[in-house]
């Protein structure tokens, strides 16, 4: 059985539809699954095992180009593809597998998309409240899972691997062999302050972590370069030099193996956030206005903190430098609390 995904656009997206490639590959062992993403995506679905190869799409985020996608649709003909699994929910993302001339390809309604899609499913969202369970039921026949009970337990979540070959390589080129074990910040967020916890609450723990001799990584694109900073100036001018920002300083590939070198990470609700959960790290998550109750980090070792209820669709927060008032109420000690235990059994 030849298949076809059409990815996510998103890494915390791509990370979680992991779960429906681990399944396809329960039900069909033999299966070789084909994911067409953006090039970015590459060094995430390469540490995916049940990926056979990722196919490049060209086309940014929001692009139509009908003609683009009849060419890329035309070039997969010839891979005889027989079920295709369209992810996200647009118009345009269903373009391909029907011009790849796909006999079978399913996804949600979403945009209306008839003729394109010939298993449509339609969701109801009280029954499948997680992302991952969305993307997990469509590999079932449609009618056969009706509710999230439905889905086998406990669900396969994400996970990748790292080696210690590649973690000692990498923190070797970034210079981070100093003795102290190392603590990852994630700070950035990828739609502005709204869903960043405030700098100087990490600025705080990090001056407490590296009291207690630890070493900070700020982890980051390079929009979130200046956050990085913000929070190292933050710190008492001797404990600067056991933070280093890497905030656009690692490719995704870098950033992955960092991450698995640390003996803990804390993270606003972010891609990272999801691609240490599928590492299993132990970590501390940090949520705002987004909902936890939708795109959780799967791992048994993410605890999650957040003081509000519901979802607020919120870009800029009401606060000073943007930063949403429920974000600053979760104090820096109070994460410390949640973080020792956490650090306690990763040393065991």
């Amino acid at each position: 059985m030849k298949i076809l995904v059409i990815g996510p656009s998103w890494v915390g997206d791509m990370m979680m539809s992991q779960s429906l490639y681990r399944i396809l590959k329960a039900e069909y062992p033999s299966a070789e699954i084909d994911v067409m993403a953006a090039a970015w995506c590459r060094p995430l679905l390469a540490r995916m095992p049940e990926v056979h190869q990722a196919l490049p799409m060209p086309l940014g985020h929001g692009t139509l180009a009908i003609g683009e996608r009849w060419r890329l649709g035309y070039a997969l003909r010839a891979n005889q593809y027989d079920h295709a699994y369209v992810l996200p929910n647009s118009f345009k993302s269903a373009l391909v597998p029907f011009f790849a001339n796909v006999p079978q390809r399913t996804g949600w309604r979403g945009e209306i998309r008839y003729g394109l899609l010939n298993d449509i499913r339609v969701l109801d969202k009280g029954a499948f409240p997680l992302m991952v369970q969305r993307y997990v039921a469509l590999a079932y026949d449609k009618g056969r899972i009706h509710c999230a009970d439905d889905l086998p337990q406990p669900l396969l979540w994400p996970q990748i691997q790292v080696s210690e070959e590649e973690i000692a390589k990498t923190t070797t080129a970034f210079n981070l062999t100093d003795h102290r074990p190392m603590i990852g910040f994630c700070p950035g967020a990828e739609f502005g302050p709204a869903k960043r916890w405030p700098h100087y609450h990490y600025a705080t723990l990090a001056q407490r972590l590296i009291e207690q001799c630890y070493q900070i990584a700020l982890f980051g694109s390079a929009k979130d370069y200046a956050a990085g900073e913000e929070i190292r100036t933050a710190l008492q001018a001797n404990a600067r030099d056991c933070c280093i920002n890497l905030a656009g300083k690692t490719q995704l590939e870098q950033a992955v193996i960092l991450i698995a070198s640390c003996q803990a990470i804390v993270s606003n609700d972010s891609g990272l956030m999801h691609i240490t959960a599928a590492l299993n790290k132990p970590m501390i998550a940090l949520y705002g206005p987004s909902n936890p109750d939708f795109t959780p980090p799967l791992s048994d070792k993410a605890k999650v903190i957040r003081v509000i209820s519901g979802y607020h669709k919120v870009r800029k927060g009401d606060a000073d430098q943007g930063y949403h008032q429920s974000l600053i109420y979760i104090q820096p000690l109070q994460v410390l609390e949640a973080l020792t235990p956490l650090l306690a059994a990763s040393e065991e």
